[in-house]
This record gives C-alpha cells, structure tokens and sequence, in this order.
C-alpha cells in the first residue's frame, strides 16, 4: 500500500513550478519532525535560493500518521518515492539527519535515476548492537511513562524532567511532540511503530552499499566533532573508503549529535560549497 508523508516546502526562486531548479527532500531524526528543521532550511535557501526544499514528516512522525506495516528504513524510503511521485518528480539531493540519514542511504541503495547527492548527518551506516541501551531508547521509556492524555505541555516537561530525569532542554524539544484534543493534549507520534523503526534502524547495515564503486549519487558523510554517535574505528573506515565510492567525509567541529543546533552556522559552510 501506498503512504505519501506529510510535507511542506520551502521554496526559493524556482517557486511552485516543479520543472524548475532543484528539488532536495530534508529528513529529520527518531521522535522528530521536518519542523525541526524549518530555522536552518529557511537559512540555507536563502543562499541556495534555486532549491525547493521539501520537510519531511517521516512515517509515525509529525503529521504523517497512520502508515501500514512494515515499519522499516526500506518502507521509509519507499514513502518517499511515493512523494516524490505526488510532487510530479524526485529529489535532486536528500538531507538526513541521524535516523532518517539513514533513511536517506537507504532510498540511495534502492536506486533513483534522479539523485545525484545525499547528505547523511551524524548517522552511523552500520549496524549497531543494543538497541536497547541506547539515547533513544531511554527517551521512548521515559515518553511512554508520561500519564495521558495530559493536561498541560507544562505538565508533561515536568513530569519528563522531574520523573523521568531528561534534560530541560530534551523535555521541552519532546513537548513539541504534543497536540491539543479537546481539553487535553496527546503525543502526535505513534511509540509502537517507532520502536519497530528503531529497531530496523539499528539492525541494517548500509556499509557494504557504502563501499561500492559508484558514478551517482555522491555521498557525503558529515560527522560531528563532538557525535557519541560514531566511534573512532567507525570514523576511520569512513575516511579510508576509496574516491571510486564518491564517499565524501566532512568532520564537523564543535558540535555534538545535533548538528543543526550546535553548530549551524559551521552545517552550513560544509553544505553551500558542497551542493550541487
């Protein structure tokens, strides 16, 4: 079954026409949405202003509720090529953040005649164990201990902070996640089907599509500084990967996982000399 996310587009001077300038698909990370990234896209298509942006809500995320199973990268990337279909044409270049980085290496792997760039922020391409030990997973736990539906999003960030022991500054970010029914507020994202993307997330391994030779798309892999994403052995095997790959690493300094928050500034001088 078909699922078109939910999307929204930031256009610079190539406007509505989809047959004009270059059209790139942003994809945020795990418990997000592509509002995440609204500050930092307006900032980059005023100085690449012959893009289209597309934010995309990734299945189960924002306002892209109620896809069928399964629940995996693949059934993501699949989900943009159905977008790309409703918006008469695919994407130039995709932008991913941690999860949907991946997400991004993934709809690459399946192949697309049209794309020529992706760019994977802070995502690790490999497979990686215990799933269950990881950042993610304790804010999922934490979420699903929040009592609902609530009656304030002050509330919930008390309750997250004070109970579930997250920081201010995660709790807060996790609020954004709210929507008011009636006299109450729910989360807007489906946990159940998270925790089976997250799962499929940790098991797949894109290195060996990662290794090949390629003419296109060029992969750009951007690590930040500061990531406990990535370890040292894992920085290493990206930087040693042959120019026959087109596998670009950029190291990103002064910033953590986040790299759009820490440092957009220094995200942006890699990307705009970078961009097709």
């Amino acid at each position: 079954m078909t699922f078109v996310p939910h999307y929204r587009l930031i256009e610079g001077a190539a406007g509505a026409d989809p047959n004009l300038g270059k059209l790139a698909f942003v994809l945020h990370g795990a418990l997000g949405s592509g509002q995440n990234f609204n500050r930092f896209v307006q900032k980059l298509c005023r100085e690449r202003p012959e893009y289209r942006f597309v934010l995309v809500d990734l299945r189960h995320h924002g306002e892209s509720r109620g896809a069928p199973a399964p629940n995996t990268l693949s059934a993501c990337a699949g989900d943009l090529v159905a977008l790309g279909a409703r918006l008469g044409r695919e994407p130039d270049v995709l932008i991913g953040h941690s999860f949907g980085g991946k997400v991004a290496l993934e709809y690459a792997r399946q192949g697309s005649r049209a794309l020529r760039q992706v760019w994977v922020l802070d995502a690790v391409p490999g497979a990686q164990g215990e799933g269950d030990q990881t950042e993610i997973a304790a804010v999922i736990r934490a979420v699903r201990s929040v009592p609902m539906p609530a009656s304030s999003r002050r509330d919930v960030v008390e309750y997250l902070v004070q109970r579930a022991g997250l920081s201010s500054g995660l709790a807060e970010w996790m609020a954004t996640n709210l929507r008011r029914q009636a006299e109450h507020y729910e989360w807007t994202f489906d946990l159940d089907a998270i925790q089976e993307l997250m799962a499929d997330y940790f098991a797949v391994d894109l290195w060996g599509f990662l290794e090949r030779p390629r003419e296109a798309p060029e992969l750009h892999l951007v690590v930040a500084e500061r990531s406990d994403r990535w370890t040292a052995v894992e920085r290493e095997r990206a930087r040693a990967l042959p120019p026959e790959t087109r596998v670009v690493y950029h190291e990103l300094a002064n910033s953590g996982h986040w790299v759009h928050v820490d440092n957009p500034d220094g995200l942006l001088r890699i990307l705009l000399p970078g961009m097709i």
